[in-house]
Order: structure tokens, then C-alpha cells, then sequence
């Protein structure tokens, strides 16, 4: 008992870690975070504060390559503290969204429109590959390796829900011969030469963030 006793203790701080390593956003002790007052006077919220519109735009356009528009805490500032965000993604025939992660939130994609091929990769590099058509749905869990591809004839439309108001990207492409990694490194990583990453480089399109 004694030994419980002084072990208790450690066995909370254990816990505690073990909650803070897997928690997500924080969570906030109030109905939703008001906006800063921008004097002494109380700042007065209306239906505008929960509202966005800033995604009208796109259900107009007729996009020529892969766009995503998002609404996150950067864009959406009412969303901090509840733990969602969205985003719309455009493909038109042929093109993908290259292999990225979110490392701080598992993403929910419903296909609205077109075919699109998605896959993902788990820790132990299996593949997970589905074809997805409108109405369809598919999950990609938080921190693998995923992408999308449009491998219809029509333009596709895709909305993804993720499980933070910041789900933060890193595009493997970008991160990998966008960052400044030495090429000696790269080319010994994948078992090339320095030429042909110098190439990946010279040839990689800004990254999309979302």
C-alpha cells in the first residue's frame, strides 16, 4: 500500500504526459473564443462572426489545375478553439494532389462530383489505394502519407473535413527538393545522382497549402 501510495504520483504525471502527447487541439472551458475588443467597450457578436463566405468564389470558376480553398483558423478566425476546419479541393481531369500528411489532425474527404483515385500509407508502408465516386467517402488518418487523383474525364470536386482549426500540410514534394536538403543527401537517399535531383528541383511547382 505504501509503495502505491508513493507511486501515485508518477502514475498521475505519466498520465498527464500520455493525454498531452495524444491531445489534439486544446480544448476551451467557454461556449466559443470572442474576438479581441478593439476598445474598452464590449465587442458585440452577431451571426457574422460564425459565418464565411470567402469559398463563394470558387463554385464559379472553372479551374485549370489543382486549387484548394480553405477555411481554416488562419482564414476563419472563429474557429479557434473548435477543433474542425474544411476545405475544397478542384481537380480538373488529370490532376492530383501530391503525396503530403497533416501532422495535426486526421482528414474526412467526401467527393462531391467526378472519380477521383486516393491512397494512403501507413507506418509500415503498406499501400491503401480506393477509387471513389460521388457520394463516396474515405478517411486518411492523422500523420500518414495520402493523396488524390482525378482519373475521370470531368473536372472533380472534393470536400475535406479535418479533426483541427489548424491541420497544418507538408507536401513530401516540396519539403524533400524544396527545402534546401543537400543533393548529395537526396541522391544517396533514393539511390540516384545529383543531376537528376538538381532536375526534381528546377521542375517543382509551389506548394499548395491548406
Amino acid at each position: 500500500m505504501f509503495l502505491l501510495i508513493k507511486l501515485l504520483p508518477l502514475l498521475l504525471s505519466s498520465l498527464t504526459l500520455l493525454q498531452l502527447s495524444t491531445a489534439g487541439d486544446p480544448d476551451i472551458l467557454t461556449d466559443f473564443i470572442s474576438p479581441p475588443p478593439e476598445n474598452s467597450n464590449t465587442t458585440l457578436i452577431t451571426g457574422d462572426y460564425f459565418t464565411f463566405t470567402k469559398i463563394r468564389p470558387l463554385f464559379h470558376q472553372r479551374p485549370t489545375s489543382f486549387k484548394i480553398a480553405k477555411a481554416s483558423l488562419a482564414e476563419f478566425p472563429s474557429l479557434e478553439g473548435q477543433s474542425v476546419s474544411y476545405a475544397v479541393l478542384q481537380f480538373p481531369a488529370g490532376a492530383a494532389n501530391p503525396p503530403h500528411i497533416h501532422p495535426r489532425a486526421s482528414e474526412l474527404l467526401l467527393v462531391a462530383r467526378g472519380v477521383l483515385e486516393v491512397g494512403l500509407v501507413d507506418s509500415a508502408n503498406r499501400l491503401y489505394t480506393q477509387t471513389l465516386q460521388s457520394g463516396d467517402m474515405f478517411v486518411f488518418p492523422k500523420g500518414l502519407v495520402h493523396y488524390q487523383s482525378n482519373v475521370g474525364r470531368n473536372t472533380a470536386v472534393a470536400f475535406s473535413a479535418f479533426g483541427s482549426a489548424s491541420a497544418g500540410t507538408v507536401s513530401l514534394p516540396t519539403a524533400l527538393f524544396g527545402s534546401g536538403i543537400d543533393d548529395d543527401v537526396l541522391a544517396k537517399g533514393f539511390k540516384t545522382d545529383e543531376d537528376t535531383v538538381r532536375g526534381l528541383e528546377a521542375g517543382l511547382a509551389p506548394p499548395m497549402k491548406y
